[in-house]
């Protein structure tokens, strides 16, 4: 019994770990306002060592559509600037010597529809791997029925798996339709 126990809370960590996944990739998906999570992923050469934005400098939203960056060091200013203009976010920044500003653009209908496709690719692989969290569980349980478990046990230990993906797999659903909301707002 221990051993199926073990099997069931190492799924559910790795399902959980898909879950925040998953949350991760969606806040990094702009919803046409500032949101300083936009600059998650982004790195900086700091005095040679690959650093996130967030550590190197202050990130704030004074309104909806901008972004304020402030580098605790000014000789990070063109550094910050040039790893935005570099990245996918599609963004200018604008330096005026103290701050890096990014003014987010209102949002298309088209480029809210490619962000709608982009968050369901997203869910889809999170989905994928809570799958195939359940798959592996599931092998790990057979071949303790093939071992010294009683199929009784087994069996209640993979409906309980299934339970765990269904959970799991409804989080992320429930993700995607706020997500959805967010970008679909004008």
């Amino acid at each position: 019994m221990e051993e199926l126990e073990f099997y069931l809370e190492e799924a559910e960590d790795h399902m959980e770990k898909s879950l925040n996944h998953v949350s991760h990739a969606l806040a990094k998906i702009r919803a046409g306002r500032a949101m300083p999570s936009m600059l998650d992923g982004l790195i900086v050469d700091y005095y040679g060592n690959p650093t996130p934005i967030n550590q190197v400098a202050s990130v704030n939203t004074p309104d909806a559509k901008t972004l304020a960056i402030k580098p605790w060091e000014k000789n990070m200013l063109a550094e910050i600037e040039k790893v935005i203009i570099n990245s996918d976010l599609g963004l200018n920044p604008q330096n005026d010597g103290e701050i890096v500003r990014l003014n987010i653009p209102p949002l298309t209908e088209e480029r809210r529809k490619d962000l709608v496709k982009q968050s369901r690719n997203e869910a889809e692989h999170g989905r994928v791997s809570i799958r195939n969290v359940r798959k592996d569980a599931n092998d790990h349980l057979k071949k303790l029925l093939k071992e010294h478990v009683s199929e009784d046990d087994v069996k209640k230990a993979e409906t309980k798996v299934q339970e765990l993906t269904d959970k799991y797999i409804k989080k992320i659903d429930d993700l995607l339709t706020k997500k959805e909301e967010d970008i679909m707002t004008v």
